[in-house]
């Protein structure tokens, strides 16, 4: 599925309609939840984020449609948890030779879980990837929730992907919180705030 967010930029993820449970029995996710991933067209392509790992197969399909893969220039891991990197493997064995852009705590967590050796760029807060007239700017965000997060600002579109620092868990085919009823909004919102974030 491939949502327009703004000019060059499209939503790529998955809508889990299913998912009733996450991180174990620790939390309900009475209304599913949605796994966000990003594709920018620029002069430069970049990936941020894939999504959860049994749907993986899924994913790399639905974006090889999108795109041909070997045009991927850079891989952007903003989190190494699962529902962040699943896919990541998948993809990987596709363009092997792509960079992967996270923290220093990014290359721990995803060695960690997949005992890969991609080719890793490490980046800190203000550190930028040009992709042409437009460039990623990144911004270190430890221990929110994970000690590996991080966001990336793109310049010119002004959009800032702020990974699960404003996250909830639903499941919506409409992508704008302005299309969406407000007080389910507000109530996962808080939720996950309070479960996730604290």
């Amino acid at each position: 599925m491939n949502i327009p967010v703004k000019n060059n930029v499209s939503w790529v993820g998955k809508i889990d309609w299913d998912l009733r449970k996450f991180h174990g029995n620790e939390l309900s996710t009475h209304r599913g939840s949605t796994y966000n991933s990003y594709l920018i067209r620029e002069e430069k392509i970049a990936l941020i984020d894939t999504v959860w790992g049994p749907f993986a197969k899924e994913y790399v399909k639905n974006l090889s449609s999108e795109i041909d893969l070997k045009n991927i220039d850079y891989v952007i891991a903003n989190h190494g948890e699962t529902d962040h990197s699943g896919a990541l493997p998948e993809l990987m064995r596709q363009i092997p030779d792509t960079p992967v852009y996270c923290t220093a705590n990014g290359v721990k967590s995803l060695k960690g879980q997949y005992h890969e050796e991609w080719d890793f760029k490490v980046v800190k807060t203000g550190d930028r990837l040009s992709l042409g007239k437009k460039e990623l700017v990144f911004i270190e965000a430890p221990m929110l929730h994970w000690p590996d997060s991080m966001f990336c600002y793109l310049t010119g579109d002004n959009i800032l992907f702020s990974n699960d620092a404003f996250g909830e868990h639903l499941a919506s085919e409409f992508m704008f919180n302005d299309l969406v009823d407000t007080s389910e909004l507000m109530y996962e919102a808080l939720k996950y705030y309070a479960n996730i974030l604290t």
